[in-house]
Order: C-alpha cells, then structure tokens, then sequence
C-alpha cells in the first residue's frame, strides 16, 4: 500500500520560511507525477505545483518566485521550498502524487495518492 508521508509544516511570522518533505513509502513502481495542493480552512483545496518524473515542473497559484517545488526520484521524495510566506499562505499542505504525468491528471482530485497533510500557519 502507497502511504505519502508528509513533514516540515510550522508556524512563522511573515516574511519566513519553511520547506516542507513528502516521503513516499510501499512503492512497487516510480511515481511519475507528485505534487503539492493546500487548502485554507472554509475554502478549496487547490493545487499549488507539481513536478514530473522528467523534471517539468508548473506552478498553479500566484507563488512562482516564492515557492520552489523539487524532488529526489531516487528516493522518490517532494519538496516545497516556501520563502517569504503570506499570512494567505496559511492552509494545511498536502503531497499528492500519481502514475500519470501531470499535464494528464486533472483537477484538484485526479490524483491517486494523498498524504495526511501538514499544518503551515504564518502570522503577520
């Protein structure tokens, strides 16, 4: 059974950072899409970037230039590096991944696998 594990999430003031991990464990075969959604408490999750096997990677929110999203594929591990986080960037994160590319998985809920999440709250 594929079980995504999630860490990393805090508390910060604004203007902090924080660099979460997501560990993928029960693997029989290379998880082609991972990535990254959040979802703010009375609102939808959304997604927030992901990254192909291949290295491709799209950024769905406005948090290009803030949020670096990376992964080890030998480990099959994901990150998101946030810098100069927002009090709007408060949400419970979530690792996702899937067998297809990313371009192919649709939406907010195409993916197969999910983790628990993990708490980021940022302070003004």
């Amino acid at each position: 059974q594929v079980q995504l594990v999630e860490s990393g999430g805090g508390s910060v003031q604004a203007g902090g950072s924080l660099k979460l991990s997501c560990a993928a464990f029960g693997l029989t075969s290379s998880l082609y899409c991972m990535g990254w959604f959040r979802q703010a408490p009375g609102k939808q999750r959304e997604r927030v970037a992901d990254v192909d096997w291949d290295g491709s990677i799209k950024y769905w929110q406005s948090v290009n230039g803030r949020f670096t999203i990376s992964r080890d594929n030998a480990k099959q591990n994901l990150f998101l590096e946030m810098n100069t986080l927002k009090p709007e960037d408060t949400a419970m994160y979530y690792c996702a991944a899937d067998f297809r590319a990313c371009t192919i998985v649709p939406g907010t809920d195409g993916f197969r696998f999910w983790g628990q999440g993990t708490q980021v709250t940022v302070s003004s």
